[in-house]
């Protein structure tokens, strides 16, 4: 038997009806496509509005946030009000000449009967205002400039006169060594510990209201009046009045209870290191220049040079240190007037007599 090739017939070619039928299909698939991309896309517009949504209805998370509290402390506060206000209080200018014309008038006038104006209440609210501020402010304000060391320095500090040392201060820090020596020496001198703490209270008094003191006593041991310069306000005036008749000490030793004593025995260099921290412009010390270190030795002169000349470069302008010496050895006090010529600010050691 003879094997015959199986051939396939060829394809028939497309009709009209079969290119319908293709379009149609092609048409739906498009619109297929179309309808699930739009379906796609609102339903990720959905969701991601009900989670915008959502996010109104939720409690936002708690957060804590330290914030740093800036205060200025009440006493500074009011007393910068106060001085400011006092100084835009200058009455205002007031016109006193009489009026006079280049031309003849048809008439003239008399000329007003003299009025004691000096009885007569100022039409000024200002100048009302700036009388009352006046008053308030008192002797202290103005500076009565007198030998006691009472003399305020108007705007610009107090001009005080200490144990025979003038100066003029806005911002002042008494030392006083308290120690047995100068105890004995001060009244070999005539000036015992109670004249120094009335010549104390008599100069706080004395100060203007716009300068600033410190007071501190020291042996082995020191404490100060307050751990900053205070305004001499009314009341600080009278918290140093006190400390001064309870803690300042009169018989060679730092009274029991002092607030604020520093123990240890730290010595007269950790003393002014704490001073200059105040950043006073005059500090004034009673002493007989005799200290020690842990009440064992002696710190020599040379050593406090060099510690003033560290320390006074700590401050925006030098301060002017004023020594006044009690009993003090010759060498000693060589010694002292060196290093305060040097490194003192212009002040000076002097002497203390009655």
């Amino acid at each position: 038997m003879s094997e015959t090739a199986i051939q396939t017939p060829p394809p028939a070619p497309p009709t009209d009806l079969d290119e319908a039928v293709r379009k149609k299909r092609f048409r739906r698939l498009i619109i297929t496509i179309v309808l699930v991309s739009l379906g796609i896309h609102l339903a990720a517009g959905l969701i991601a509005g009900a989670i915008i949504v959502a996010r109104y209805f939720t409690a936002p998370p708690a957060v804590f946030v330290a914030q740093k509290d800036v205060r200025l402390p009440a006493q500074e506060r009011e007393h910068k009000m106060n001085m400011a206000s006092f100084d835009g209080l200058a009455p205002k200018p007031s016109f006193t000449d009489k009026l006079q014309s280049s031309r003849p008038s048809a008439f003239s006038l008399p000329e007003l009967p003299k009025i004691p104006l000096d009885q007569m209440l100022p039409l000024d609210p200002s100048a009302i205002i700036s009388d009352q501020v006046t008053s308030l402010t008192g002797v202290g304000g103005r500076g009565n400039g007198n030998g006691n060391g009472l003399g305020g320095g108007g705007g610009t500090g107090s001009g005080i006169s200490f144990f025979g040392v003038q100066t003029t201060a806005k911002r002042i820090l008494l030392l006083y060594d308290i120690s047995k020596t100068v105890n004995s020496a001060v009244v070999r001198a005539g000036v015992p510990m109670t004249k120094i703490r009335d010549e104390t209270a008599r100069l706080i008094n004395g100060l203007s209201p716009n300068t600033r003191f410190g007071m501190a006593e020291f042996a082995q041991n020191f404490a100060f009046f307050n751990a900053e310069l205070v305004p001499a306000s009314e009341g600080n005036r009278a918290a140093a009045q006190e400390w001064l008749g309870e803690y300042f000490a009169l018989e060679g030793s730092m009274p029991q209870g002092v607030p604020g004593t520093v123990t240890g025995s730290p010595g007269f260099l950790v003393l002014l290191d704490a001073a200059f921290k105040m950043q006073p412009d005059v500090i004034m010390i009673i002493s007989d220049g005799s200290f020690q270190r842990n009440g064992l030795n002696n710190i020599e002169t040379d050593e406090i040079e060099k510690e003033l000349q560290r320390l006074q470069l700590t401050l925006p302008q030098p301060a002017k240190i004023h020594f006044i010496g009690v009993g003090m050895k010759p060498e000693i006090e060589k010694g002292l007037r060196r290093a305060i010529a040097r490194y003192g600010g212009g002040g000076k050691v002097t002497e203390l007599r009655r």
